[in-house]
């Protein structure tokens, strides 16, 4: 009981930031910025004006940890593997230049610029999938530095805000047909909110059309972090330190990766109602929210100016590769 009182400092803290984030996205002209990412940016800026640690620590971050990997846990009760029947092979073969684009260009630009595998994997996966959220379920997989993930969910998100501007621009300019414009959207714009904003600006057709890609391309969250489980579970094994000792093959893939994966499959075959389903995503966005505001207030700003700005040169480079890749294989495909 004592332990629990300790936490709620600290939590409830991360709670308050989440509501008056998720108020602030709903005022915000245009729904352009996520409330995870303004969460995020209202804890960076608490912890750089005051913290308490000594108070707020423990409660920060339980809701950084455990209130993230409850989060994503709800969030498999919105993907639907139907979803891909409806979208056809098309979008799928346009998702796999893409993923490919950005798991490839992201270890050779990490290389490049000396950047940590993990920041630079966040910032691939955040690019290939669905931003701030596919960055969030990776890192509790991979062990990842708060400090890292805040960085990366900034890199995604500052490209996603040109984006929205130069997107409708560009498809008037080119001409492009509402569903050219659907597709190379849906695969190429990197958070949802974004993806929403920038294709519905360009037709409603366009925006029906992206939305549909986005969600199939949500997907690939699931065998994202199933693959970097094995990744970081065989990296583990093969430090010094753990060679001579046993290591437990039930590490292999988290625990609440395995409910994730099922509450997928669940939903996909039926199990949960679309309102249960939809109750269920609300929840868990709103989760995501607070563990994204535990996130900001454990990340100090000192640390984003020692890194420099080389994640978010790494960040712009790779969403340029994938907007230029989508865009020729939609034109392959569609013409």
């Amino acid at each position: 009981m004592q332990k629990s009182f300790k936490l709620l400092p600290g939590i409830g803290l991360s709670v308050l930031i989440a509501i008056a984030a998720v108020y602030i996205e709903m005022i915000l002209p245009g729904h352009y910025i996520g409330a995870t990412v303004i969460a995020m940016f209202l804890g960076i800026f608490l912890r750089t004006l005051y913290y308490d640690a000594d108070r707020l620590q423990e409660g920060v971050q339980f809701a950084s940890k455990k209130i993230l990997k409850g989060a994503i846990i709800l969030l498999g009760a919105s993907l639907n593997f139907s979803i891909i029947l409806e979208v056809g092979s098309q979008t799928l073969l346009v998702l796999v230049f893409t993923l490919l684009t950005a798991f490839g260009g992201g270890y050779f630009l990490g290389k490049l610029f000396n950047i940590n595998w993990k920041l630079s994997n966040m910032i691939a996966a955040g690019t290939a999938i669905c931003g701030g959220s596919a960055i969030a379920a990776l890192a509790p997989v991979i062990e990842a530095e708060d400090s890292d993930v805040s960085y990366a969910i900034s890199s995604t998100f500052l490209f996603d805000v040109l984006m929205i501007i130069l997107y409708p621009i560009i498809g008037t300019l080119l001409s492009l047909s509402d569903t050219f414009f659907g597709y190379w959207a849906g695969t190429s714009i990197n958070d949802t909110s974004s993806v929403v904003a920038a294709s519905f600006a360009f037709s409603e057709m366009a925006g029906e059309v992206a939305t549909m890609v986005k969600l199939t391309r949500t997907l690939a969250i699931i065998p994202t972090v199933l693959i970097f489980s094995t990744i970081y579970f065989n990296k583990k094994r093969k430090q010094p330190e753990r060679r001579k000792s046993k290591v437990s093959y039930r590490g292999l893939i988290p625990w609440f990766i395995l409910f994730f994966v099922l509450m997928a499959l669940l939903n996909s075959i039926g199990m949960i109602s679309p309102e249960i389903s939809g109750a269920m995503k609300t929840v868990s966005r709103f989760l995501m929210v607070v563990a994204l505001a535990a996130i900001g207030l454990k990340t100090n700003l000192s640390v984003f100016i020692k890194t420099g700005m080389k994640p978010f040169i790494h960040g712009f480079v790779l969403s340029s590769l994938v907007v230029l890749v989508s865009y020729a294989v939609v034109l392959f495909i569609i013409g």
